[in-house]
């Protein structure tokens, strides 16, 4: 659904905007203003989504809590919506696990995996449903078909054969999303996420058309550091362009962000080429010498899916660092005293931060949703701004890791002009399920020598649980700007040129 504004965008718009505007309001330890925010959100006496106006706002409160890093509570819990919100005051403040949460009460019970009629039934004479299922499960009332749930083994066949269309197969939208299968049932028939198989991909919130599912966020602490003596800095993925609309272009970002309250923003593509360049080494060291293949390393869900799912070839996927930390590292080798904020496209990327080897690196995690909240509540007007390209030029082809494809390509390059000789055979997948399915190939060494690139979202980052765009908008707009770089290729610069141009941007 994205890149179509519905109620649940809105919702969630609104959320992210009232979050940041208490942070950016708070002093003297005074988060009263937290109870009245849902009655903002949701005024008046009558519902406008739900049955009722005070379920509406009850699910308001939980969106709040989870926006500001807490955690989540059920609806036998009776508490003020800012009871422990103390704790979000700190800028060091992390969340805790889980990270992608269900509100259980805002959740419709959808069914899932059910064979059904429905009433586009004609009563035909031929009744083929009949006839091909193996269960004698379909039976006729007045003629139209109709499914005995307990005999339907949910084999499609009668799906396939109706001449009209008319039988569906029903399926929840956030289980049908999830690549890992980590989404059943709890006992009362909503959804419910096994732990030990989810990867926090954010599939699944993406796709609940109910706004049932959130992931925590880090909105708050980051306005409080901001707010500090610290200077904080924005770290932008490449997948940033056209998301907040076509009056933030590239070169007004820095504008746009130190009117946030930053203390500048660099694109993540400068890490994205660091990246190309370590993989690319990898890649001809390892391959096929020491490993069969490798695996790219800079989607997190799909690493921790690869490692945990196929401990056998763990250790072909990369050890690189992510273009997210290494960004990260560059900047603070630079500025030993800053805070890094990532703003990227994805979920996962909140999990990976909070991995040990990485939390000195990255500070906070911010999707492109949650800082459009951000500036609805600071009143940012893009069209204000200048245009200056004063943006660290990463190369074009790491501006291209947030398209699919775009990872393994800018590798081929660096493989291809620094050996020549080397033959490079790549393959890729989008979508967990995907990549699991190549992952069993290359386990049956159907890949051996290949470079696998593996992306938990469709169309790659783009496509990720945290972007507002349209896919094919958001693709178009990033290999625009990619044409628009003034590097091609990572190998055009070397680790100490970046500082020196970070240096002198400054």
């Amino acid at each position: 659904m994205r890149g179509i504004y519905t109620s649940v965008n809105d919702i969630r718009k609104r959320v992210f905007t009232e979050v940041a505007r208490l942070s950016y309001n708070y002093k003297d330890g005074d988060l009263s203003e937290m109870e009245m925010i849902p009655y903002r959100i949701v005024p008046g006496e009558e519902s406008k989504y739900r049955e009722s106006v005070f379920l509406e706002r009850a699910i308001v409160k939980e969106r709040m809590r989870l926006a500001m890093g807490l955690s989540l509570r059920s609806a036998a819990e009776h508490a003020p919506v800012s009871t422990g919100a103390e704790e979000c005051v700190k800028p060091e403040k992390y969340y805790q696990p889980p990270l992608i949460n269900i509100i259980k009460f805002a959740c419709n019970k959808c069914p899932d995996n059910v064979v059904t009629v429905s009433n586009q039934c004609q009563a035909c004479l031929a009744h083929p449903c009949h006839e091909v299922c193996p269960r004698d499960a379909i039976k006729f009332d007045h003629g139209k078909s109709v499914i005995d749930q307990e005999k339907c083994i949910k084999c499609g066949r009668c799906i396939e054969v109706c001449p009209y269309n008319a039988i569906i197969r029903m399926e929840r939208p956030c289980s049908k999303a999830c690549g890992v299968k980590a989404i059943g049932t709890d006992e009362h028939g909503r959804a419910d996420i096994d732990y030990d198989k989810c990867v926090s991909c954010g599939m699944c919130l993406a796709n609940c058309p109910f706004g049932a599912i959130a992931d925590k966020a880090q909105i708050f602490q980051t306005i409080q550091a901001i707010k500090s003596d610290t200077p904080v800095y924005a770290a932008i993925a490449p997948a940033i362009v056209g998301q907040f609309g076509p009056d933030l272009t590239l070169d007004k970002m820095r504008y746009a962000f130190k009117a946030l309250g930053f203390e500048d923003a660099v694109e993540v593509a400068i890490g994205a080429d660091l990246c190309t360049l370590q993989e690319a080494d990898d890649f001809i060291k390892e391959v096929p010498e020491k490993l069969p293949f490798m695996g790219t390393s800079c989607c997190p869900a799909w690493s921790a899916m690869a490692k945990r799912d196929f401990p056998e070839q763990a250790n072909c996927i990369s050890m690189a660092l992510t273009p997210m930390v290494l960004t990260g590292r560059l900047l603070k080798q630079q500025h030993p005293d800053c805070k890094i904020a990532f703003i990227g496209p994805c979920a996962a990327k909140k999990l990976e931060a909070m991995r040990k080897s990485v939390r000195s690196d990255i500070d906070f995690v911010l999707t492109f949703e949650e800082v459009m909240g951000m500036f609805e509540a600071k009143g940012v007007n893009f069209a204000e701004f200048e245009t200056h390209n004063t943006m660290h030029g990463g190369s074009g082809d790491g501006r291209a890791f947030a398209i699919g494809g775009g990872v393994a390509n800018a590798v081929a390059n660096v493989i291809k002009e620094r050996y020549p000789d080397r033959e490079v055979k790549v393959e890729r997948a989008e979508g967990l399920d995907e990549c699991k399915k190549m992952l069993m190939m290359a386990k049956a060494g159907k890949y051996n020598g290949y470079l696998l690139e593996g992306m938990a979202c469709p169309g790659g980052c783009i496509g990720g649980a945290g972007t507002v765009m349209p896919i094919a908008k958001s693709k178009a707009a990033v290999l625009q700007n990619q044409k628009q770089s003034s590097k091609a290729h990572a190998y055009d610069s070397t680790y100490e040129e970046w500082l020196e141009e970070l240096a002198e941007r400054d």
